[in-house]
């Protein structure tokens, strides 16, 4: 496989994204037990025990072209708030999935989310080409389901018994995508959320 998308950086208002390192791993261990998010059933969000593990998962996928891994900063602090990624890279079809994605939970539900995926989606559509952007969730992580529904991905279809989850129960994917076709809008109701954000 051919090197697709070479590790590079985008900076926000609210949120840098910067390419993982284990360098980043005492930060991400900080990040992860605000809330202790490992706990969560339903999705795969390191221990703090395995996080460097974690981190170099990504990084030999990284190194097979598999995946392009971002660390999650705080824009104004440089604070480590959590993980994202390229991942399922598809370039003779132009596609990929943003996935694989945590934040320390004082940052959900802030512009946080809206500005990272505003800006890797642009990137994917204007500077990679991209067909079509995909989106993966467990069924039974409603809040991520609803998080991608707002960002104005649709539905494609639902991949029954797709993930054997590590307490053993297999579980159905929701898969959701956004088109180029549909990006302008879906750019425009981001940029829109985030206002409300920079005037309040």
């Amino acid at each position: 496989m051919r090197q697709w998308i070479k590790p590079f950086e985008l900076s926000g208002k609210y949120i840098n994204l910067k390419p993982l390192t284990i360098g980043y791993c005492s930060d991400l261990i900080t990040a992860v037990e605000d809330g202790n998010l490992w706990h969560l059933w339903f999705t795969s969000i390191p221990h703090p025990d395995g996080m460097a593990e974690e981190i170099e998962r990504r990084l030999n996928l990284q190194k097979n072209y598999e995946m392009v891994p971002f660390v999650i900063l705080d824009a104004n602090t440089g604070l480590a708030i959590g993980m994202t990624t390229y991942c399922r890279l598809d370039p003779k079809n132009l596609r990929l999935e943003i996935g694989y994605t945590w934040y320390r939970k004082s940052y959900q539900k802030t512009p946080a989310n809206t500005e990272c995926k505003l800006m890797l989606l642009d990137y994917a559509f204007q500077q990679l080409g991209c067909a079509a952007v995909e989106f993966r969730t467990n069924a039974f992580n409603f809040n991520s389901r609803r998080a991608i529904e707002r960002l104005g991905a649709r539905l494609d279809g639902i991949l029954r018994s797709a993930r054997i989850m590590p307490n053993g129960v297999i579980c159905d994917s929701y898969v959701y995508s956004i088109l180029s076709c549909e990006w302008p809008a879906v750019k425009a109701n981001l940029q829109y959320k985030l206002s409300y954000y920079h005037n309040n």
